[in-house]
């Protein structure tokens, strides 16, 4: 892994990412690992240099549902900018990968010691609420067949992939509907032309078609991004 694999890391100087990454250790991210839940103490934070992390609002009596994802443009245990160590959400690897790994204890201190450091997670904590408070209100007003060109656009950005091993069950669990839509606008996206899902396996075909076929929230999230961490 180098620095440049994240995104956030890759934007201090030298000097300050050079004693980040002083700090850090190297660490797989294992698919289906969770890594947080909610009301428990944050031990570690994570930066993501390949794969990504789903971030789970787990609700009594349901599974929960995706609010957010985390990749190789952020990290994981941004609420300590705040000072706060509780993890106030369900983090699950979804897509396998490696990270940066630093004690909560090494990365309060850093922050405390650099500037660069604190603009940085001060601007993601800002873009990282607008993802969550977009996907709130795409999940409420949304249908599933643009939410999933959505989700499936996050994903490959994050991933840097075309094709996911992914099945109905999870896909449904992610979105927070019944595997029935799931599977209908599944395969409305396949006729299409924009994806082909079998067995398990999707590919995206056509970027630019489903980017079409998405809701405006992956467009907004992208902007937010971009407007304050390029």
């Amino acid at each position: 892994m180098t620095p440049v694999d994240n995104h956030l890391i890759a934007l201090l100087p030298r000097q300050d990412r050079t004693r980040l990454l002083k700090l850090c250790e190297p660490v797989d991210l294992v698919l289906a690992q969770v890594l947080s839940d909610p009301g428990e103490s944050t031990r570690h934070v994570y930066f993501p240099t390949h794969g990504f992390i789903s971030l789970i609002a787990i609700v009594k009596g349901s599974p929960g549902v995706e609010v957010g994802m985390v990749g190789r443009e952020g990290m994981l245990g941004v609420q300590l900018v705040l000072g706060v160590t509780t993890a106030p959400l369900h983090a699950l690897v979804q897509g396998e990968g490696t990270a940066w790994r630093i004690g909560t204890r090494a990365f309060k201190r850093e922050l405390a010691a650099s500037t660069a450091l604190q603009r940085s997670m001060n601007r993601y904590l800002y873009v990282l609420m607008a993802q969550l408070a977009e996907s709130t209100a795409c999940v409420r007003f949304h249908q599933i067949g643009p939410r999933l060109a959505r989700w499936l656009l996050m994903s490959q950005d994050r991933s840097q992939a075309s094709s996911f091993d992914v099945t109905q069950e999870f896909l449904a669990y992610m979105l927070g509907v019944r595997r029935v839509g799931i599977t209908a606008a599944a395969g409305d996206l396949q006729r299409k032309g924009l994806i082909e899902y079998s067995r398990g396996k999707l590919t995206v075909l056509d970027r630019r078609g489903l980017e079409a076929a998405s809701c405006g929230c992956y467009a907004a999230d992208k902007k937010a991004y971009m407007d304050l961490l390029e």
